[in-house]
């Protein structure tokens, strides 16, 4: 069984916009996480923070490539997946991101729901992030009800 994520949204702004919405924290702040101890570089290890949820979580930078790719790992021991965001340019105004989300255990009997979990935070991410580069909406940052 395939047991990676994907998820894709075209967005309209270049990838250089779309990019630094995920590594500054600033920015990020206003569709996704709360905080974050820094700026999503190669090589380090990062807190992101969500205070409405009084929840947190580390994640180690794998890879980054500028306007490009970022790559990370996240979750706890024995859950540990890796998060592939790939940045493609279209033109000069619109950019096709796609998040891959790997490395679910195949024999965890919660797969299926956490495969439908993950799609649908994606989902939800991706959704909120073009709210906030193509329309300057931030305050849809967690709105989603569990």
């Amino acid at each position: 069984m395939d047991t990676q994520v994907t998820t894709k949204f075209k967005i309209l702004k270049p990838a250089d916009e779309v990019f630094e919405a995920i590594a500054d924290p600033e920015k990020m702040s206003n569709y996704w996480f709360s905080s974050g101890t820094g700026r999503v570089e190669q090589g380090k290890t990062i807190t992101w923070r969500y205070d409405e949820y009084n929840a947190e979580v580390v994640i180690h930078v794998l890879e980054v490539e500028g306007n490009q790719k970022i790559r990370f790992s996240w979750g706890g021991v024995g859950e540990e997946t890796v998060v592939t965001i790939t940045l493609h340019e279209l033109d000069d105004t619109s950019t096709m991101i796609e998040v891959n989300e790997s490395g679910l255990k195949e024999d965890d009997p919660e797969i299926v729901n956490k495969m439908i979990g993950q799609k649908e935070g994606w989902v939800y991410v991706l959704t909120c992030l073009k709210g906030y580069l193509e329309n300057g909406v931030n305050n849809l940052r967690a709105s989603l009800i569990h």
